[in-house]
Formats: structure tokens, sequence, C-alpha cells
């Protein structure tokens, strides 16, 4: 699902990947790209649910502002992960209401 060649952007000539955990399964990830990209990529499109109804949520805006894609980033709740690079060994799970600190320390 990663845009491979772009007509304005030309080819994508990036190479290195990185290993991240997400939900207990090992994603291959492009290095530096945004945690959202990688989950893209790899079919994942519910980063957490609401709250008050349970209802899923993905990404929406893409650039920070309405926290639809929250979710636990090695253990530290609501990270935006539409913003936030992928790194070696990251952990990341599906958020469930609020979070909770300190589940992947």
């Amino acid at each position: 699902m990663r845009v491979k060649s772009h007509p304005i952007l030309g080819e994508d000539y990036r190479s290195e990947f990185v290993d991240i955990t997400v939900d207990g399964k090992k994603i291959k990830a492009m290095a530096g790209e945004p945690i959202a990209a990688a989950l893209l990529a790899a079919g994942i499109k519910i980063f957490r649910n609401t709250p008050k109804t349970g209802q899923p949520r993905g990404i929406f805006c893409g650039i920070g502002r309405c926290t639809d894609c929250v979710m636990t980033v090695n253990g530290v709740p609501n990270v935006r992960t539409c913003v936030t690079p992928v790194e070696e060994g990251m952990v990341v799970e599906t958020q469930i209401g609020h979070g909770r600190w300190g589940e992947n320390k």
C-alpha cells in the first residue's frame, strides 16, 4: 500500500527497513516513516477504539491534530502515530479507550 512511483515526487528509492511489533506481530517498516504509514502498508487500519462507544478509529487528518490515530507505543498511551517515526524494535499496541501507562515498559 506504499506509493512506489509518484507523478510529481518520482520513484521511492528508500531501502532501509526496521522491525516493529504491532499487537504482538512483527512487521517491516521503512526507517523513519510515520508509524501510521507502516501500519497502513501492513494492512492495519484500526488504531484504537473510542472510550465512550468502543468504535474503531484509524488515521483521519494525518497531521497530528485530531488524535484519531493515537496508540500505545513502548508503553506510552496517546502517541499520535501519524507524526511519530518508527524506530527499530518499537512496540505498538491498539489503544482501548484512554490507554494505560506502562503496559510495555
